[in-house]
């Protein structure tokens, strides 16, 4: 069976943003045994999975991102939308725009550590739309 659940995440700062909680809530009961796969629709923000437990660890990949691929470089000539527009294309392409994760016993099977995060790379992005495909 195929279940497709679309939702939006509230708008959030410029920065890296647990969202596990958030997903669970939206998603409802899961299947006993399965596959969710998230996909953002959008092309300045992304998805991805990494540590849950301490919050440094969203800081530091937000200053390190920032550091890799800085505002207002002068080498962009996409720049009608804001100085954190092209900057925010590249660093959805580097984490991606989906991410899969198996379900066993009704949950999500991530490991000890692991959290979703929306990467969210503008200063006003603004709400998120999620599609989130369940195969069970």
């Amino acid at each position: 069976m195929i279940q497709h659940i679309d939702f939006i995440l509230p708008a959030k700062p410029r920065g890296f943003h647990l969202i596990t909680e958030i997903l669970l809530q939206k998603l409802g009961p899961l299947p006993s045994e399965g596959l969710i796969h998230l996909f953002i629709k959008h092309t300045s923000a992304g998805l991805c999975i990494n540590e849950n437990a301490d919050p440094s660890v969203r800081f530091d990949l937000n200053q390190v991102i920032n550091k890799l691929i800085p505002d207002n470089d002068p080498i962009y000539t996409h720049t009608l939308e804001g100085d954190d527009d092209m900057p925010a294309h590249i660093k959805a392409m580097i984490t991606g725009s989906s991410v899969s994760i198996p379900i066993k016993k009704g949950h999500l099977d991530l490991g000890t550590w692991q959290g979703v995060y929306l990467c969210e790379f503008r200063n006003r992005g603004g709400s998120r739309k999620i599609t989130a495909t369940i195969i069970s």
